[in-house]
């Protein structure tokens, strides 16, 4: 992970925004607010409720200013709205998590008629439309079962068919390799060979799976209460105050883009992040975090090998020419030598004449 700054810089913004909501409490008791108290006192009843005073009525007291209409402190609200959809999307992944990697499991060891049954009814989760069946089953259930449990309940339950067929797929890789052949020989049962061998394997993929699954979750619980099925008043929630915000994006465009804002960031650092964990994870695997410097990088690689090819062939050179003067030198010495001998000859015969 130290290698990519991009999943660095996004594991930070997630930490900020989990520390952020934790302490909530905290924050708006420093600020003196809370995200339920209305100020009538501070919003113009005369031109609609816009709040009084500028960029949203931002103040000492009201540090992002305040809700239109009600005079709810925002901050307050963008922070417990934090606490919402965090804890609504993580609660629903978990629920994806538990269940579709039991199903998976169950039809990947089970017969052939286990493995069907459990695959046909993914597959009807898996095409099952995520928003309708959540407005239908979020608009039956009574109003006194705790909404944020009951909307990641509903997300969780709805939306496992996906992690299923991954682990399904995986276990049989897994399960034709030799370390679990090796455990069943020797006796192991099924479920010890599922908790020992074939568990570990899984972690990879489905802590990948379940990382790129918290950004999907949050769009999810924004939509519904968004479409006003989700968290009830006066729970607050980022998709629950762009519900409100709809019709104030001109007098108090603030409103509107605070809990955008929040979303967008949310989304996209736990998306990076995401996409981080799975190349650290799967080191074989492109991370689309590199696709932005792989020209810089297939540059600075071909240009390194050609100056390492430049210098082999600069050395080459110099040896060619060592060489070829070592041989020049011999030659002359020997050409000398010759010389030297055939005097040395023709004097001893002058001398013997």
């Amino acid at each position: 992970m130290r290698t990519q700054r991009a999943a660095l810089v996004a594991a930070g913004v997630v930490a900020l925004l989990v520390l952020l909501a934790l302490a909530a409490p905290l924050l708006t008791a420093v600020e003196g607010q809370d995200p339920t108290t209305y100020h009538p006192s501070l919003i113009d009843s005369a031109r609609g409720g816009v709040p009084v005073g500028s960029f949203g009525g931002v103040s000492g007291d009201h540090w992002l200013g305040v809700e239109p209409q009600t005079g709810r402190d925002l901050f307050a609200r963008l922070v417990y709205g934090a606490r919402v959809s965090l804890g609504v999307a993580l609660g629903a992944t978990v629920v994806q998590v538990l269940v579709g990697v039991v199903v998976g499991v169950a039809a990947a060891l089970g017969n052939r008629w286990i493995d069907q049954l459990l695959s046909r009814i993914t597959d009807i989760f898996v095409a099952m439309p995520l928003m309708i069946m959540s407005l239908a089953l979020l608009a039956i259930v009574p109003g006194s079962f705790p909404r944020p449990l009951l909307v990641a309940l509903v997300i969780g339950l709805i939306a496992w068919g996906n992690t299923a067929k991954i682990v399904r797929a995986q276990t049989l890789t897994l399960k034709g390799l030799d370390y679990v052949s090796a455990a069943r020989l020797s006796g192991w049962n099924t479920w010890r060979i599922a908790r020992r061998e074939l568990l570990p394997g899984l972690a990879a993929p489905v802590i990948t799976y379940a990382a790129l699954l918290v950004p999907m979750n949050i769009s999810a619980e924004a939509a519904l209460s968004f479409l006003g099925v989700g968290v009830k008043p006066p729970t607050p929630s980022w998709g629950q105050m762009l519900t409100a915000a709809n019709v104030w994006y001109q007098a108090a465009p603030q409103y509107l883009l605070l809990p955008a804002g929040a979303l967008l960031v949310t989304v996209l650092a736990l998306t990076v992040l995401g996409d981080g964990v799975r190349t650290a994870l799967d080191p074989r695997a492109a991370s689309r975090l590199r696709v932005g410097t792989g020209r810089k990088r297939e540059a600075k690689a071909d240009a390194d090998s050609k100056k390492a090819a430049a210098d082999a062939y600069s050395e080459k050179g110099a040896a060619d020419v060592d060489s070829k003067k070592g041989a020049a030198d011999a030659s002359a010495k020997k050409a000398a030598t010759d010389a030297s001998a055939n005097a040395d000859a023709s004097a001893n015969k002058e001398a013997k004449a």
